[in-house]
């Protein structure tokens, strides 16, 4: 068996470009062109019917490394926690405050774009500094 060598994460959530958009920002992941003959992503999703029109929404790194990123509508509003989330890795090198300012940091930026800081975790000499946050419709994150 060969193995696996690209990963794509799947969001359900209420509005997908909106999302998207937002982890386009986090993450420095840029939205792919549209599709052959149309001049936006808008012009494409007009062409759709009524129904699929907002309906999924995609992201990738510009690098291509990391993994493709794909939003989907769904009727059902989150209501339990995340069973699976992304690390931000953005304290990875530092320690201490050095690390616990870089990360605050980042989540005021974020804060800015619709994220919720939800709570700080301060290292406790087992663990490092770690803040969790919620997307623009509540999905859980860690910014690492």
């Amino acid at each position: 068996m060969g193995s696996i060598r690209q990963v794509q994460i799947t969001f359900d959530c209420a509005e997908p470009e909106r999302v998207a958009r937002f982890w386009c920002e986090v993450l420095g992941y840029v939205v792919p062109p549209p599709p052959e003959g149309f001049a936006s992503w808008a012009e494409f999703d007009s062409s759709l019917p009524a129904d699929r029109r907002g309906a999924a929404f995609a992201c990738g790194d510009p690098s291509g490394v990391g993994p493709r990123l794909f939003f989907q509508r769904v009727p059902e509003g989150k209501v339990v926690k995340n069973r699976v989330h992304l690390d931000v890795r953005v304290g990875t090198g530092l320690v201490g405050e050095e690390r616990l300012a870089a990360l605050q940091a980042e989540s005021a930026r974020l804060v800015a774009l619709g994220a919720v800081q939800e709570r700080v975790l301060v290292a406790d000499g087992f663990n490092e500094s770690c803040i969790v946050m919620q997307d623009v419709e509540g999905n859980e994150f860690c910014l690492d």
